[in-house]
């Protein structure tokens, strides 16, 4: 789900292939959870930089209370959990209230790494169902 003029979007266990997992541009995503403080704190950074690397990156954000799925997939355990893919592939993780500095460090160097970026992530089976 996404809101018209808001540079975030909003992915759910539904969407997440689509939005994320075959996006042709690097998205970061910020797992997080509706009672986290420190989700709170990093969101207007992290929307500041969605504004700044609009057009270049995605920038996406995942309620894991609502999408356990997701979030059990990727392994997310704490939050805000930032992951950035590239190519569909995860390439690079934060964890916690980091440095607004690091978090833009990650999309840079994911950006820097072109190709090489995808040639050092795994490769997402779409045959993954979930439970069972």
């Amino acid at each position: 789900m996404t809101v018209e003029g808001d540079p975030l979007i909003a992915p759910d266990d539904r969407t997440w292939e689509e939005q994320v997992e075959r996006s042709e541009k690097p998205v970061l995503v910020m797992f997080f959870s509706p009672t986290c403080p420190h989700c709170r704190t990093m969101e207007p950074v992290f929307r500041q930089f969605a504004g700044e690397f609009e057009g270049v990156v995605t920038f996406a954000r995942i309620d894991i209370t609502s999408n356990p799925w997701t979030a059990e997939r990727y392994a997310v355990r704490s939050t805000p959990t930032f992951a950035l893919f590239c190519s569909g592939k995860l390439f690079q993780v934060l964890v916690g209230a980091v440095y607004p500095a690091l978090l833009k460090r990650m999309v840079e160097e994911g950006l820097a790494s072109g190709k090489e970026c995808t040639g050092k992530s795994t490769t997402i089976s779409y045959d993954i169902t979930g439970y069972g």
